[in-house]
């Protein structure tokens, strides 16, 4: 006889996964045969540079790899972000201490509610802002409160407008700039304010720095643990996955606050042992090496940004560039809502974006598009969206 399986109370709150139901939708698209240009995720189209990808060649004929590896990872690869946060932040990091090896930036975003939150607690999210944020949340079975990013305030949150009743159970806020999926970048001033808040409000702050390296025009995007204060309110979030076109290979750090990347530890010693020996050299070898593809990377993104808003301006599709990140955050047309603009570029155009709300109730209104295709294809995707006479 079959056994009744009840899912634990957790499984059932977790929030729908929104990439998965967009690729889901993508990819049965295409598998009528249809010519799509996907523009809704984040995944990088570019290889990994070339020569980390030969160290991990070489690293995989290491026996000392075949073993188990150091449960909180490999000395050398804690060394190599904490230098390579000195160079480009001027950030002193203790890889003994400051230092956390995740399975990708992810994990780390999901692990920190966990770590921080009890039912009850508050969690201060950005709106719109990364869903994954949301998953960490609801695991821990704590409580969300939404900090509205509006264009009026440069998408950043206004610190002022927190319901004092939120506030007052608040144990942990997310922050992410360059941000996904609005594009924009965060100011040294305005991490000032946010150590600020952050001490007079006992909050811990988590910054995910995921787009840390792409940034336009000249200007390098700002770390929060630039800031005077950060680390002891915080902690930054920092992956290889974008500046070096490493995503599948799930290597991503935790850096800062001393107390919680122990906690970040102590909760990835009961989950799992490490990344594989031979990826861990490969990713410092990306993080020591060469930087020169990580500048070539951005340029690329640059020049693609360029095309693309060209064609959009050609078609009357008007909105700021993007400052930072590989994002385009676009208006919809009037008379559309954010999903329903998407259902009709996928099913009249062959082109997949996504929908502003997927990322928050404040996303309603926008789309999210991606710089990860050629500029042909780019170009080619604002022709076809003219065509349909949106924007006249």
């Amino acid at each position: 006889m079959t056994i009744r399986i009840e899912p634990a109370h957790r499984l059932t709150t977790l929030p729908e996964q929104f990439f998965a139901a967009l690729v889901g939708r993508a990819n049965a698209r295409a598998a009528t045969g249809r010519d799509v240009i996907n523009l809704g995720q984040g995944n990088p189209d570019l290889p990994t540079p070339r020569h980390i990808v030969e160290k991990l060649k070489q690293a995989a004929d290491n026996p000392l790899y075949h073993k188990y590896p150091p449960f909180r990872g490999f000395r050398f690869l804690k060394e190599a972000v904490a230098k390579r946060y000195k160079e480009d932040y001027n950030v002193d990091l203790d890889p003994d201490t400051e230092v956390a090896v995740l399975f990708g930036g992810k994990t780390g975003l999901v692990e920190i509610s966990q770590c921080l939150l009890n039912p009850g607690d508050v969690c201060l999210v950005p709106d719109p802002g990364y869903p994954d944020y949301w998953s960490g949340v609801a695991l821990a079975e704590a409580e969300m409160a939404s900090m509205p990013l509006l264009e009026s305030n440069g998408f950043l949150p206004d610190y002022e407008a927190i319901p004092a009743s939120k506030l007052e159970r608040a144990k942990l806020m997310f922050l992410n700039y360059p941000n996904n999926p609005t594009s924009a970048v965060a100011n040294r001033s305005f991490y000032e304010e946010t150590v600020r808040f952050a001490e007079r409000n006992n909050v811990v702050v988590a910054s995910d720095f995921a787009y840390g390296a792409i940034g336009f025009e000249g200007k390098r995007p700002v770390s929060f643990l630039e800031t005077p204060g950060a680390k002891d309110v915080g902690i930054e979030f920092y992956t290889l996955s974008k500046s070096y076109n490493m995503a599948g290979w799930r290597v991503g750090f935790a850096l800062g606050n001393k107390q919680i990347v122990e906690m970040l530890n102590l909760i990835q010693d009961h989950y799992y042992c490490s990344l594989f020996g031979g990826i861990q050299e490969a990713a410092a070898e990306a993080l020591s090496g060469p930087q020169d593809s990580v500048a070539e990377l951005v340029r690329t993104y640059e020049s693609r940004r360029d095309a693309l808003y060209e064609g959009f301006s050609s078609i009357g599709w008007q909105a700021p560039k993007p400052a930072g990140s590989f994002f385009c955050w676009l208006p919809v047309p009037a008379g559309y809502s954010s999903a329903g603009f998407a259902d009709k570029l996928l099913e009249e155009a062959d082109i997949v974006v996504a929908p502003g709300n997927g990322f928050g109730e404040h996303g309603e209104g926008y789309v999210r598009l991606g710089l990860l295709a050629p500029e042909q294809r780019l170009r080619e995707a604002a022709e076809r969206i003219g065509r349909l006479n949106l924007f006249r």
